[in-house]
């Protein structure tokens, strides 16, 4: 069958929509109807990236229907709501391994990276595609695929943030808001939302964040350390730059010597170009037994999904309100300079 897709052809140019061949599903396979796919701040590395093959098409949360599946599908039926995500729903040791879906642009096969989600339909293995119930919307879910389970995954299963803790989180993008939803659920405090943008610290504050620092006016580090009294327990870096891949580390508290005077933790988040470095004085690790870690989209999704639908069941996480624009298929380029341009609060989608 012919389905109408998002497909850059060349390293840094626009993406095209045009009609791909996909065939039916074999094996592990499942062929999804989309509804909805978020338009993530990770998809502007990949199109600038050279070392992804093109034609490359995109997209790594979603929400759909499945409409066929292969003859080694068990989890899921025809008929099933399902989010399409980018972390397996069975947890493996490593890196997974990049799989070819078989879906095609004038017999050229296309790099699909493992899942997209930036299509009518996509043809993909069934191990990235979670059931879902069907009283939740068809729309604002499919950010629990990436936005949600890469911001609260951090903090719940990574930090294991408990009552009481002090978080800090630098960028209140989509990422960031929900690290500072989830900070809020499990009774943080303070909780710090860090950003050079005062429409988004404002914004923060409708996601759990006790306490805004504007780091284009003051030194967020010293003053996270005089909100804390000291220093936070956790940081999180929600953007990969280096400013804020060296800033989290420093506005964690020190511990000292001893089995259990440990330091604050600090967590890299946002995903870093490949050529990014950073530079970290040794003695903030050892001298005050801090910790440095990262935490890449580090949910189960399997149990993590519903927990994160039932909190917005019960009002305690706003999706709807986290999503701030919407855009059809045939838009995705304004959809991604306007994401590019720092002009989106919370997250963007794309609905078919």
């Amino acid at each position: 069958m012919k389905t109408k897709a998002a497909v850059q052809f060349s390293l840094d140019g626009p993406l095209e929509i045009v009609d791909l061949e996909t065939p039916d599903p074999h094996g592990n396979q499942v062929l999804v109807k989309m509804f909805s796919s978020g338009v993530c701040h990770s998809q502007l590395h990949q199109m600038s990236n050279a070392m992804l093959p093109r034609p490359l098409v995109l997209g790594h949360e979603g929400t759909g229907i499945v409409t066929k599946i292969g003859n080694k599908v068990t989890h899921v039926t025809e008929g099933d709501h399902v989010i399409v995500t980018w972390v397996k729903r069975i947890q493996v040791k490593g890196a997974a391994p990049e799989e070819i879906s078989g879906v095609s642009y004038q017999k050229t096969l296309v790099n699909a990276r493992n899942v997209y989600t930036m299509a009518e339909y996509v043809l993909i293995n069934s191990d990235y595609v979670v059931p879902i119930s069907k009283e939740y919307p068809t729309d604002i879910s499919c950010i629990v695929g990436c936005a949600v389970l890469t911001g609260a995954g951090a903090v719940i299963n990574t930090a294991k943030v408990r009552p009481g803790d002090s978080v800090a989180v630098f960028g209140a993008g989509g990422v960031g808001l929900c690290a500072l939803q989830a900070a809020s659920i499990t009774n943080a405090y303070p909780i710090i939302a860090v950003d050079l943008d005062n429409e988004k610290l404002k914004f923060a504050k409708e996601f759990g964040a006790t306490h805004l620092i504007n780091a284009s006016e003051v030194n967020p580090v010293e003053q996270i350390k005089d909100i804390t009294n000291g220093g936070t327990d956790y940081s999180f870096d929600a953007i990969g730059v280096k400013a804020t891949n060296e800033q989290i580390l420093e506005s964690t508290r020190a511990g000292g010597s001893g089995a259990d005077n440990i330091g604050g933790t600090a967590v890299l988040i946002g995903l870093p170009h490949s050529n990014h470095t950073m530079s970290i004085p040794p003695r903030l690790i050892v001298g005050g037994q801090r910790r440095y870690i990262g935490s890449l989209g580090a949910t189960y999704p399997d149990t993590d999904f519903s927990m994160y639908l039932g909190w917005y069941k019960n009002g305690d996480f706003p999706l709807d309100k986290l999503i701030t624009k919407r855009y059809m298929l045939d838009d995705i380029n304004q959809a991604y300079k306007s994401l590019s341009n720092g002009e989106i609060l919370g997250r963007s989608i794309v609905t078919y």
